[in-house]
């Protein structure tokens, strides 16, 4: 019986993913199996990968000709995982060794859903730990409680997904919205932690994460960077009947929006244009009290307020 699936998806990783992959051969156990998707790659990764087929024991490797994007290569490696329990690696990080049999034996001596827990920030040779938002730790928490309060960085704003342990039954929860090219895991961990019956927060740093990588999405600036506006459209449709989540949803995107306009000089003057009117257009979909209500801070303020419909902020202004 295998205790644990460990998904990575890769794409153009070649320069990475031997760190990846001898990570975890470092932690490969005889119950353990790796599924490893290949998204598309047009550099040597599937070599690399192929290379370590004699050396990572349980090891699967799957192929896409055409790149589906992180989410789709995330759901086929989840629709081949036969273990009790499933994590996340992508190909340019790496796990310190034990790390996963340390996340089973946090998951499986607190009997919840899942197990969220810090990491390491990695740029160049400077290492970070970011911690998990949620303070108290080792102690099996109802989902819900990690997504407030408002004006704090709760679990919903740490949506990593290869930051935890998660139970396989979980099923269709576990799924990311496959149509996304980036911002997948927001409506993913919106969903976890209102659908799922319970979690915890462990004090376990055991995944390294490269800030910074030349091709990774976050250093792009192109039109897959529209999906962040889908992926928040999906959380407002989960929240939008629920008073007590609906302003933390728009704060989070008010939030990350001011964020996205703040590195605006890697768009194109095309892409930039379709970015801010679809920032508008979403902005005009909310309740103008929930916008001015964000508690954004006066200069990240200043970036939206041109994006705002004048005539419903008419009587509710920003900071």
């Amino acid at each position: 019986m295998i205790t644990l699936s460990v998904v990575v998806p890769v794409r153009d990783v070649e320069p990475y993913i031997a760190d990846a992959l001898t990570s975890l051969v470092r932690n490969a156990r005889a119950d353990f199996e790796f599924i490893v998707v290949d998204d598309g790659s047009a550099d040597e990764t599937p070599e690399v990968v192929e290379d370590f087929r004699g050396e990572l024991p349980g090891l699967t490797v799957l192929r896409n000709t055409v790149a589906a994007g992180l989410a789709d290569a995330r759901n086929l490696g989840l629709s081949l995982a036969s273990g009790r329990y499933v994590t996340f690696l992508d190909g340019d990080d790496w796990v310190a060794p034990g790390y996963l049999s340390k996340l089973v034996e946090a998951i499986d001596g607190l009997g919840c859903d899942f197990v969220r827990v810090d990491h390491v920030q990695v740029e160049g040779r400077k290492r970070t730990l970011n911690r998990a938002p949620e303070h108290r730790r080792g102690v099996v928490l109802p989902p819900r409680d990690g997504i407030l309060p408002l004006n704090t960085k709760t679990m919903v704003d740490y949506p990593y997904a290869w930051a935890g342990i998660y139970r396989r039954s979980l099923g269709d929860l576990l799924t990311f919205p496959g149509h996304l090219h980036t911002a997948e895991d927001r409506p993913w961990i919106w969903r976890l932690h209102r659908e799922a019956r319970s979690f915890a927060a462990v004090s376990l740093a055991g995944v390294f994460y490269r800030r910074l990588v030349p091709n990774s999405l976050t250093q792009i600036g192109d039109a897959r960077q529209l999906h962040f506006f889908d992926a928040f459209e999906l959380v407002f449709a989960q929240v939008r009947d629920e008073d007590d989540l609906m302003p933390k949803a728009v704060r989070s995107f008010c939030a990350l929006l001011a964020h996205h306009l703040e590195l605006s000089d890697r768009y194109s003057p095309e892409l930039l244009r379709r970015f801010t009117a679809r920032a508008s257009e979403v902005l005009a979909s909310l309740p103008p009290a929930l916008v001015a209500g964000s508690g954004l801070e006066q200069e990240r303020a200043e970036l939206l307020r041109p994006l705002l419909p004048h005539d419903a902020y008419a009587e509710v202004r920003l900071p």
